[in-house]
């Protein structure tokens, strides 16, 4: 036969569409062309693949060879495809049964001797395989990775030899297994290593309970960056879907994936020196950001007024959809990005507003770094100021702190209920939702209006007290919005409040 047909798969974003490998043997001066908008590691694949073959003992084709790599339109980069291109050859030139090809995709890369080396995003196309039925074989080193969907047919080999063998029904290819491992959890930092600051650890539980983003300012040395790091610990566990993603866009960036990590929240602090790029993802062929990696866990952002306005207010979008657009004039992807954001800042470029050391406007300048559209997406701005050290430490009258633990009992059942309700975290809420389950008497709607109007809140702040209002009444089990519960949810916008002061003064 001089024509085979082989299925592989391609990465866009982080999914996995299916490419055609047509492979053509004809008469006439011996060539190898590749067709299908190969980029350059792709047309590499050439010296790879004929190497592979003529190294693990087969015979290269002295013909005209024609691969086309379909849909044409569609992007095709890495070495992914040098294990289907491959099998598409030794096929065509019948060194390797026709049969049953229809049931299996092919990916790897190969080395010259035609042993297969990993490659990134197998798990995506884990996936892929298993909606369609088809087994997926691919090399060892990425077998524990894409084992991890459960119903998946994922066969592991170590050579184009071993596929061969596969093939022709002399030896079959292992099934990947997920190694048995014990579960253990992760030891993460406790929330009750933060000494003091109650108004910070209630709202490191809000925030939890009802997915708010937060926002924590107070002077150097006040222990915002560690109370930062305790959120992780306290955020519900991963279900199997949110994992898989999670586990997924690592899989693609080419981060370790395995069966004892894999489960884990991801927790990012970019360095505010980043630039927009590197946060939000993108390049020639935009790659994900660490928006994107920090999907379902926290994006936590130390020092924010020391990344440009441009980085923060690039955060807008993502912060409001969930994910992001990235447009190029040859690519356009889509990643998740719903993440939890976390920031910490002083409230003075010299770090203490009472200080002494630097004015009303040179603090204002310094604060106006931050735009008010995303201050207004923040639902949680948290002072932690300076404590007690001979309180503290000497006398030991700190109360009884909470530990990450019995936090964690108390998120969980207020996630439970919100997810009974409405299926979605408070902080989800759109705006016709909060009609629905953030509804107020006549009395919280005066109270509301009166603060409203004196604290100069927009619309959107006013949602957000709104669900933040609505977490306070989950996590002490009331069904309903109450006074008190508003109450709290406005003094979490003392920045507002800051800001208002220092520009009426």
């Amino acid at each position: 036969m001089a024509l085979s047909t082989i299925y592989t798969r391609a990465n866009v974003g982080i999914q996995a569409p299916q490419v055609t490998v047509e492979v053509h043997l004809s008469n006439g001066i011996p060539s190898f062309q590749l067709v299908g908008l190969p980029e350059t590691t792709v047309k590499e694949s050439r010296d790879r693949v004929r190497s592979a073959i003529i190294n693990s003992g087969f015979e290269f084709p002295s013909k005209r060879i024609t691969v086309n790599l379909a849909p044409a339109d569609l992007p095709k980069g890495g070495g992914r495809f040098d294990l289907a291109i491959a099998v598409g050859i030794l096929t065509a030139s019948e060194q390797i049964p026709v049969n049953n090809l229809d049931e299996f995709e092919f990916v790897g890369e190969l080395a010259l001797s035609g042993e297969l080396r990993s490659i990134q995003g197998a798990l995506p196309m884990a996936v892929a395989a298993m909606k369609i039925h088809r087994s997926l074989i691919l090399p060892v080193e990425n077998a524990e990775q894409a084992a991890l969907v459960k119903e998946a047919s994922v066969l592991c080999a170590d050579s184009l030899w071993s596929v061969y063998l596969h093939l022709s029904a002399k030896q079959k290819l292992p099934l990947a297994e997920v190694p048995e491992l014990l579960q253990q959890r992760p030891l993460l930092p406790d929330i009750a290593d933060v000494k003091e600051q109650q108004v910070a650890k209630r709202a490191l539980i809000l925030a939890a309970a009802g997915g708010h983003n937060l926002l924590l300012y107070g002077p150097p040395g006040t222990g915002k960056s560690m109370l930062a790091s305790r959120l992780i610990g306290l955020l519900p566990d991963l279900d199997d879907k949110d994992a898989l993603t999670v586990a997924s866009i690592n899989s693609v960036v080419g981060n370790e994936v395995s069966v004892s990590n894999w489960r884990r929240r991801p927790f990012r602090q970019p360095h505010h020196s980043s630039s927009a790029t590197a946060i939000v993802g993108g390049g020639s062929y935009p790659v994900p950001g660490e928006i994107t990696l920090a999907h379902k866990g926290v994006l936590f952002l130390d020092e924010l007024p020391e990344f440009g306005r441009h980085v923060l207010d690039v955060l807008r979008e993502p912060l409001e959809t969930g994910q992001i657009h990235l447009s190029r004039a040859k690519h356009k992807v889509s990643y998740p990005a719903d993440f939890q954001l976390v920031a910490a800042m002083n409230p003075s470029p010299t770090g203490d507003i009472n200080d002494g050391r630097c004015n009303a406007d040179q603090t204002l300048r310094y604060l106006n770094r931050l735009s008010g559209p995303l201050l207004d997406r923040i639902d949680l701005q948290v002072h932690v100021p300076r404590i007690d050290i001979l309180k503290s430490v000497i006398n030991k009258q700190e109360l009884p702190s909470i530990t990450t633990e019995k936090a964690k009992i108390v998120i969980n059942h207020a996630v439970e209920m919100q997810m009974q309700r409405q299926s979605k975290l408070n902080a989800q809420l759109g705006p016709k939702e909060v009609e629905i389950h953030c509804q107020l008497d006549s009395q919280c709607t005066q109270f509301i209006q009166l603060a409203m109007d004196k604290l100069r809140l927009s619309m959107r702040s006013y949602h957000r007290i709104l669900k933040v209002a609505r977490t306070i009444a989950d996590i002490a089990n009331k069904p309903n919005i109450e006074q008190a519960h508003l109450a709290e949810a406005i003094s979490y916008r003392s920045f507002d409040r800051m800001l208002d002061q220092l520009t009426n003064s």
